[in-house]
């Protein structure tokens, strides 16, 4: 289960290191070999490889209603492997999709990651923030 968030910076050949309260678990569940596509929200989705493997499966069999999310999640997804050193290699189209820029946050979202632009995040958490929480939290306590 991965939650948390880590602000990460891109390097210069499209790089980030995985934070090293992950790696282990990545490495042992998948021998770090991880997926990315993208996501309706303009971030990027990072999953385990054997999570996104069930997700294809259920993606690929979306109706033809949904064919544009298939074609956003299928069609971007690339498949990446953590080097020695924990690092995973962003393709520049899905930099360049996302908005990328040197400094990211990744997000733990259960069993997968988001991948956001640092100040995409920052703008995007303060406007969900300004509109206060749903209702489908009105039974849910803190």
């Amino acid at each position: 289960m991965f939650q948390g968030s880590s602000a990460l910076t891109l390097d210069a050949k499209g790089r980030i290191s995985i934070p090293t309260r992950h790696r282990d678990a990545l490495n042992s569940q998948t021998e770090g070999r991880l997926t990315l596509t993208r996501h309706p929200d303009g971030c990027l989705l990072v999953y385990p490889r054997n999570v996104w493997e069930q997700k294809r499966e259920q993606i690929a069999s979306f109706p033809m209603s949904a064919r544009a999310l298939q074609r956003l999640l299928l069609g971007n997804a690339q498949d990446v492997e953590m080097d020695g050193a924990g690092r995973i290699l962003v393709a520049p189209e899905l930099r360049q999709a996302a908005g990328l820029t040197r400094d990211t946050m990744l997000l733990g979202m259960g069993g997968h990651f988001e991948l956001w632009d640092a100040a995409e995040w920052a703008r995007r958490e303060a406007e969900d923030l300004a509109k206060g929480m749903p209702e489908v939290l009105d039974q849910f306590s803190f």
